[in-house]
């Protein structure tokens, strides 16, 4: 049993403080705890595993959290997220449409002493984008993945608007590239690439058509996958309305190709089988001129998160390590840019 408190940033993380969360759900006290430790990974949220052990059964879970007292990323960087709350209760929202998701067990206000946050079923799989495109154990999962990830991704835009939490941001494509104009000029826009880039894109727009809730992090790094493919879509904080080939477009990113750009769908997969799986849950799918666009989109918007990170370091706002080492990959976007605008 773990009943000792886990050093944490913010409200302590022990058993007991867990077991109080999880009381309706037939937690009675700190020894249903066992196994806490904190995740690696995250740059913005805390991740926690424990087990409940309730009537002889063992549970995996997860608490997801926002530490209180950290530095939160201002509401019109590329980085700006959902409340936990909202983020929470898009869930089952997506689960009711057939993608698969954690199931949320309790969520946890700003006022209750782990702070905002919830807690969610820990589901069986691997995550780390490394092991996934390198070991052999995934080897038959790689040749799925993509297709999988087209069919959950048209699924994930069969949801109604008018059921989505009202923080979920809903903004014009124009309205977007006007921020992402902001910020280049924010940071000095010391990148002629960058501003190429944002001037394409703006001159480039694909005519709006269907508008619909996106993931907006869809990609490897964000999905748990087993030996048979796709188990599990995490990481819900940056979801948003928009163009449904926004989503297909990033998971393409080279950025998200972990290296092996041979493989555009996120390093696993060929953009073929990818709009396949799509095409096969929505009855259409993005051609490929439009999934360049978004592609471009993804590489920008990659840069201005570095610039976010290193102006977070440089500012003392969070001097972590973290922040520099993204920070210090502006120019990978800057490559990508050139290359796909050459195209």
């Amino acid at each position: 049993m773990n009943s000792e408190p886990v050093n944490s940033s913010a409200a302590v993380v022990n058993a007991a403080s867990l077991a109080a969360a999880l009381s309706v759900n037939g937690a009675r006290g700190a020894e249903c705890i066992a196994g806490l430790k904190r995740l690696s990974g995250g740059a913005n949220m805390e991740t926690w595993a424990f087990n409940l052990e309730t009537d002889g059964a063992d549970r995996p879970l997860i608490l997801r959290r926002s530490p209180l007292g950290s530095t939160a990323v201002e509401s019109d960087s590329p980085l700006s997220q959902l409340p936990l709350t909202a983020e929470a209760a898009l869930l089952p929202l997506v689960s009711a449409q057939g993608v698969p998701v954690p199931t949320v067990l309790r969520v946890l206000g700003p006022e209750e002493p782990l702070g905002p946050g919830y807690i969610m079923s820990r589901e069986r799989g691997e995550a780390l984008p490394g092991r996934i495109l390198a070991d052999d154990r995934y080897s038959s999962a790689r040749r799925h993945l993509a297709g999988q990830c087209g069919e959950a991704l048209a699924r994930i835009h069969q949801v109604s608007p008018a059921q989505l939490p009202p923080e979920v941001p809903n903004q014009t494509l124009q309205e977007r590239l006007a921020l992402q104009q902001a910020l280049l000029d924010r940071y000095g826009n010391s990148s002629p690439v960058h501003q190429l880039a944002l001037n394409w894109l703006a001159d480039h727009a694909p005519e709006p058509s269907r508008h619909c809730l996106l993931h907006g992090d869809f990609r490897n790094g964000n999905l748990l996958v087993d030996e048979q493919g796709l188990v599990a879509v995490l990481d819900w904080e940056l979801a948003h309305c928009g163009d449904p080939a926004e989503d297909l477009g990033y998971l393409c990113g080279n950025v998200w190709r972990f290296g092996r750009s041979e493989k555009p769908v996120g390093g696993f997969g060929d953009y073929e089988d990818l709009l396949e799986g799509y095409r096969s849950v929505a009855g259409w799918a993005p051609d490929m001129a439009t999934l360049r666009y978004w592609e471009v989109f993804c590489a920008l918007g990659w840069g201005l998160v570095c610039l976010t990170m290193i102006d977070l370091y440089r500012s003392g706002a969070d001097p972590t390590l973290e922040r520099a080492a993204v920070g210090r990959r502006v120019s990978e976007s800057e490559m990508d840019l050139l290359l796909l605008l050459e195209e």
